[in-house]
């Protein structure tokens, strides 16, 4: 279940909520509660780090309250952290906390921080008045990462984030319909609400309130008022406007297109109720010529012309298109139709149905429309314009502009002018002879309609031969900016339902798509820790040689088996460049793992020197449990623990068994205690203790190679002697091990044993 909603309606009139009364007098407000379950916070250390919620916020929504809840946990020294939380409406929030620099050619705006200091457990409200209608986005993590490998569990400090939201929403608010003036009434707390559609190609939309009255008396047409127009989106407020005595009048050039602009109107006097008439309008400036309903030559292009279509450098599809555009055009804008190509999960691609090539004048605009759905969101807009000179050669007083915006187009184009809306901003490109290639990038666009408006500008009025030029235009939503480049990975996250893609960096490369190399691995570091780590597994040549002298085969081939994929896995799980990979990862890492915890595992029961059926029994099964576990959460503290605390009891119940027995300690040799046991069981509780405790992600290279290195001195010291009355490998089959690596072969025939004498090397039977 995405979230857990107690949807509550009920009327408001007399009672005063925890927003007090907001009623309005003529409009009915319902009240709506969603939350959200807990989730565990983690330190920064990439975005999949942040937890990240998404909250719909619906229409006519007046408050909007969100109350933050950080609980800690049971941990050991824990202390005080600061929690940050990031609020954007659109799309999730782009960060960056430990001031990385960003990819070149990359866009991106600050979104509203909290800070929240956590103790036990703390709570923090933030209201909004009139927000936007959509998707709102909540991130947030505890501080930086200080490196330190953690290993599951272990006790650590924990904390949880859980964001609950209210609203009220009205559920009768006025509409405003064109020259169609009404009559409202608004005082200080109680303002009057209003809405008004704005259809497409809306040039300007003018508000204008007039015909104030409040009383009786010579101030009685006194309009102190203040009008509102637009949601609060955090980027970007709404248009404010102070009335003076006889009214006033509001106007937004280039509003949002195919949405609902709210209108508030608040009084500024205590104790008067202020009655008032509104009147909107809005001017159509700008439409493309009509493609009527019975044109269907551009599905004929797509299936016909397809391969031809995509193609950048036809130059003879550029001179068509060219000439499309003078003869058919007829307004004052020229709208281009967009092919949109869902390629994969946050994969889209827009190419114009007449081609990549888009004709741009000096006359007219060009537009080109971009659906960004909520889906697309978490991913890259990827903007490429490429000057096309195949066939034209554009002067150097010459250019083409570019404004690319959310919600509506700026069709008025040219150097003074910046490129945004009424409420929105835009981004600016343009491209000429000398920078025939504009690339602009933006992480986590917001899922809104976008715009992209061409025209060419040119020194004067006049522009000389050249009076229309061909751009290449590549609009794609990918999941990362450039893949995440050399040093990086492309990873695709989820919250509930919602997809989004972030980079994790490697090789201390840092930043958004992992361009920044502030503190990046040189290469001989990564060669030295590949080598390191890689080499440092040749410790295990000794316990092989030794448990293979000692006669015991089985567990040479768990170390054997271990050493070769733990140098394998390591070869192939280093950060950088220095990688060599045999077979898939996760397949390596599960083998490591695998024969990690069976080597200790057959070591220590090698240790409790127990018949070898029960012992060889206890291998299988205990590998096969281990192998089990390994899969289900190869991490797992118990996982390790588990096998070697079962091997330990078996060890010392076999121990103490034989010490009762004999009336003596096991093993009786103080040499053995002195020389061997002791030594070797504080090479083990070394390397656990490194393992567990010192290794960070600067020093993991080194502190884990000591790691190899110890359990491969500790396995050399605990191997136990061979036993004297211990029969050579498969010793009553005919097969076996003698002194001196010499290989056996005693022969049975018809009952009896051929034995070969070592001095006369005579063979006898017996």
């Amino acid at each position: 279940m995405e979230f857990h909603i107690l949807h509550t309606l009920f009327i408001v009139f007399l009672t005063a909520g925890v927003f007090g009364d907001v009623s309005d007098g003529q409009l009915t407000f319902v009240s709506e509660l969603s939350s959200k379950p807990p989730q565990k916070l983690s330190r920064y250390g990439w975005y999949g780090n942040v937890r990240l919620q998404r909250f719909v916020i619906p229409e006519d929504v007046a408050v909007a309250r969100w109350l933050f809840s950080v609980t800690r946990g049971n941990g050991f020294h824990c202390g005080q952290h600061n929690v940050t939380i990031y609020v954007r409406w659109g799309a999730p929030p782009v960060i960056n906390p430990v001031g990385s620099t960003f990819p070149n050619l990359t866009l991106w705006s600050h979104a509203l921080s909290l800070t929240l200091p956590v103790t036990l457990h703390s709570s923090t409200t933030f209201n909004l008045s009139d927000p936007a209608p959509g998707d709102w986005y909540l991130a947030a993590h505890l501080p930086r990462d200080d490196g330190r490998i953690e290993h599951k569990g272990f006790p650590s400090c924990s904390y949880f984030f859980q964001p609950q939201l209210s609203i009220r929403r009205a559920v009768d608010t006025p509409t405003l319909q064109k020259d169609t003036p009404l009559t409202q009434s608004s005082t200080k707390d109680k303002p009057a609400r209003l809405k008004l559609f704005v259809p497409e190609f809306v040039s300007s939309v003018s508000v204008l309130v007039t015909g104030c009255s409040w009383g009786e008396g010579p101030d009685n047409g006194d309009c102190s008022l203040v009008l509102k127009l637009g949601s609060t989106s955090l980027r970007q407020g709404s248009m404010t406007v102070n009335c003076s005595a006889i009214g006033c009048a509001a106007t937004l050039s280039a509003p949002p297109w195919n949405t609902w602009i709210r209108v508030v109107v608040e009084s500024l006097h205590d104790n008067r109720t202020t009655v008032f008439s509104i009147t909107a309008n809005y001017t159509v400036g700008c439409k493309p010529k009509s493609v009527g309903l019975a044109g269907d030559d551009y599905i004929r292009r797509l299936h016909g012309n397809g391969t031809n279509a995509t193609s950048p450098g036809n130059s003879s599809l550029a001179g068509e298109v060219v000439a499309r555009a003078n003869a058919s055009f007829s307004g004052c804008v020229w709208s281009v139709p967009v092919l949109q190509e869902e390629l994969d999960v946050l994969s889209l691609r827009f190419t114009p149905v007449n081609g990549p090539n888009v004709s741009v004048t000096h006359t007219h605009p060009t537009l080109l429309s971009y659906p960004l759905h909520t889906q697309s969101s978490g991913g890259t807009l990827n903007l490429l314009l490429a000057l096309n000179t195949t066939n034209m050669t554009l002067g150097n007083s010459s250019s083409v502009i570019a404004c690319l915006s959310p919600w509506a187009p700026v069709l008025n184009l040219n150097h003074s002018l910046p490129c945004r809306t009424a409420l929105f901003s835009g981004y600016a490109l343009h491209v000429n002879s000398s920078v025939p290639k504009a690339v602009m990038r933006l992480p986590f666009p917001q899922s809104a309609t976008w715009y992209l408006t061409l025209q060419l500008s040119c020194n004067g009025t006049d522009c000389g031969n050249v009076s229309v030029v061909s751009v290449v235009t590549e609009v794609y939503v990918s999941a990362c900016v450039e893949d995440c480049g050399t040093y990086g990975e492309c990873r695709l996250l989820r919250s509930y339902s919602y997809l989004y893609a972030a980079c994790v960096c490697k090789a201390g490369w840092s930043g958004w798509g992992c361009t920044d190399s502030s503190s990046a691995q040189s290469y001989g570091r990564q060669v030295t820790a590949a080598l390191l780590l890689t080499l440092s597994n040749l410790l295990f040549l000794p316990p092989i040689v030794v448990a293979v002298r000692r006669g015991y085969i089985t567990e040479a081939s768990v170390y054997l088996f271990t050493m070769f994929f733990s140098t394998f896995y390591h070869a192939c799980d280093q950060p950088g460049v220095a990688v060599m990979c045999i077979m898939d990862y996760d397949t390596l890492q599960y083998c490591d793992f695998l024969g990690s915890v069976s080597s200790i595992w057959v070591t220590i029961l090698c240790m409790a020197r127990v018949r070898d059926t029960l012992k060889y029994t206890l291998f299988m099964l205990g590998t096969l449990l281990i192998a089990m576990s390994m899969q289900l959460d190869r991490r797992g503290l118990w996982n390790m623990l588990g096998p070697i605390l079962c091997a330990v009891l078996a060890m010392v119940s076999a121990w103490v068994y034989r010490g009762v027995r004999r009336r003596q300690c096991y093993p009786p040799s103080w040499q053995r205690w002195v020389l061997f046991l002791v030594p070797g069981t504080l090479c083990a509780l070394v390397g656990v203790c490194l393992y567990v405790f010192a290794e960070t992600e600067d020093n993991y290279y080194y502190t884990h190679s000591l790691w190899h290195v110890l359990v491969a001195s500790s396995v050399v010291f605990l191997l136990p002697p061979q036993q004297r009355d211990r029969e050579p490998c498969g010793g009553g089959r005919g097969w076996g091990w003698t002194r001196g690596w010499s290989w056996s072969w005693s022969p049975r025939v018809c009952g009896y044993t051929l034995c070969q004498s070592s001095k006369e090397e005579l063979y006898t039977v017996t």
